[in-house]
């Protein structure tokens, strides 16, 4: 990816597409699911944020299928994608265990004299 951050829409693009290429409404779907619903993509910020993929190497199209008349394009993961999206988890893992360990820390507060 380039130097951008990686959006939450991203990440599960990329999610989705680990298993197997899936078409536009696949994606959607797909990512819905996978955040429990926090992520609802519209078509029209899905293929914005392909495009972005694509650019950046980390999705490519996989084919076109003519489904009841229209053309359904499927995407896949690249091995730039898998690799992003596998440095992405590391670093979301890693800041998740870092303000758990704070938070735990702070139930359990040591006792620090009094200033005088």
């Amino acid at each position: 990816m380039s130097s951008r951050a990686m959006t939450e829409p991203a990440f599960f693009i990329l999610t989705a597409l680990v298993d197997a290429p899936r078409h536009g409404y696949g994606i959607v779907a797909d990512v819905a699911e996978l955040s429990r619903g926090r992520v609802q993509l519209k078509i029209g910020s899905l293929y914005g944020a392909l495009d972005r993929l694509v650019g950046d190497g980390l999705v490519e199209l996989d084919r076109e299928e003519a489904w009841q008349g229209r053309l359904r394009r499927y995407y896949r993961l690249t091995e730039r994608g898998r690799d992003a999206l596998a440095a992405e988890a590391q670093r979301l893992a890693t800041n998740a265990r870092l303000a758990s360990t704070r938070l735990r820390s702070q139930r359990n507060p040591i006792t620090r004299p009094a200033s005088s």
